[in-house]
């Protein structure tokens, strides 16, 4: 097959679609991607990159088309309209260049913004090949949810676009069954939408540390582990006063990663007096992951308590999985259901901070033998749900599938 991947985000950015393109690229399939300008997470351009500069490149024998667009900046709800807009004339632009090359399908990844598909649909229009959207963001809820609209009129004006894109896709892929509603609800017949989840890269699996790479965190304490973004949706609110419950027992946080409400939090383990106890050590290249999560004792996860992020599954869960450790989470709906159907950790409500404090406070009695058991339940819960190499079989069956009924 001949795929152009449209995404708004690629190499040297650090997002799943780079492992799907350099995979399909292996199984022998010719991979075209028309992206962004690299500036996440940052908010600007990354080095040796520009408007003029590396418009065109080859990474891995994949070829990647850059689109102009305006940096994300500070990530102010402005500025990030602002560079989603820049992506659709961007984009759109950027495609007239395309049109003499031939391709099979086009597959579109949405972490988020939906209108990423606007320029895939200027292609497929033209081109008159079948469109794939893989939907890893739910709009317009989820712009309600990370903006914290009170007025109705954002979600009016973006429901018509929402629609427009979905109409025009082939084939439609959710990466969580509790986005499906939404979905049909905006007059899309249930045989276009298939559910496909997120996987891990091949190197989350469980490893032995070379070396302690925790610093001066106490070896024998029970450590909790959460890896990502530090921002509003991810309730560090209530992981703050889970900590405060638990300041004089032998409980250690570590934090690995950062985003927009890492100041707050600093302020908050001073102004709480957890600097011995709560440690955010910053982010590392994601490859580096595995080696930290095997210092843990758990991984935690934690979401707002708002209906869009009960019917997310966090990619972080796949990784926690792949790794076969036990989960500590907080949170509603499909991640709690995953967890509590494998039997792989304790789970309490979104924003049921004492709730979490108690279970990490089980957890942290268990033996040795019961935490290998959630261990193994982790492992064979990924296994069989989320497997790299089955999911990419999938991808490929589904592709071809959505080329021949055209």
């Amino acid at each position: 097959m001949r795929i152009l991947i449209v995404t708004p985000y690629f190499f040297p950015e650090n997002f799943r679609i780079n492992d799907f393109a350099e995979e399909f690229q292996k199984r022998g399939h010719i991979i075209s991607v028309l992206t962004s300008v690299p500036n996440y997470p940052k908010g600007k351009f990354f080095d040796g990159y520009g408007w003029c500069k590396k418009n065109t490149e080859k990474y891995k024998n994949i070829k990647i088309y850059r689109a102009p667009v305006i940096p994300r900046g500070s990530a102010t709800n402005f500025r990030l309209s602002i560079n989603y807009l820049s992506f659709i004339f961007g984009g759109i632009w950027k495609a007239l260049f395309l049109m003499k090359y031939k391709y099979d399908i086009i597959f579109v990844f949405e972490p988020s913004p939906i209108t990423v598909g606007l320029p895939a649909i200027f292609i497929k229009k033209i081109k008159r090949i079948p469109l794939c959207f893989w939907v890893l963001d739910l709009w317009p809820e989820s712009v309600i949810s990370a903006s914290n609209l009170q007025s109705t009129l954002i979600p009016k004006l973006l429901t018509p676009i929402v629609k427009y894109i979905y109409n025009n896709c082939n084939k439609i892929l959710v990466s969580s069954k509790g986005f499906i509603k939404s979905i049909e609800e905006k007059g899309i017949r249930p045989s276009k939408i298939e559910y496909f989840p997120q996987w891990a890269e091949e190197y989350f699996k469980p490893v032995i540390p070379k070396k302690y790479l925790l610093g001066k965190i106490p070896r024998n304490s029970f450590k909790v582990m959460f890896a990502g973004n530090i921002g509003e949706a991810q309730d560090f609110n209530s992981l703050i006063k889970a900590a405060v419950l638990l300041k004089n027992e032998n409980i250690q946080w570590i934090i690995l990663g950062g985003g927009r409400k890492e100041k707050w939090v600093r302020k908050k383990i001073k102004e709480h007096r957890l600097l011995n106890c709560f440690h955010l050590l910053g982010s590392f290249p994601v490859e580096r992951m595995p080696e930290f999560y095997a210092h843990a004792d758990a991984m935690i996860f934690s979401l707002k308590n708002e209906h869009i992020f009960s019917i997310t599954i966090p990619a972080k869960v796949q990784t926690y999985l792949a790794c076969g450790k036990p989960i500590l989470a907080m949170i509603n709906g499909e991640g709690a259901k995953i967890i509590e159907g494998a039997n792989a950790g304790l789970i309490c409500n979104s924003g049921d901070f004492e709730g979490l404090a108690n279970n990490i406070l089980t957890m942290s009695s268990l033996s040795i033998e019961d935490l290998n058991n959630l261990s193994i339940n982790s492992l064979e819960c990924y296994r069989n749900n989320f497997d790299r190499g089955m999911l990419f079989k999938k991808a490929e069956e589904i592709l071809l599938q959505t080329i021949n009924s055209i």
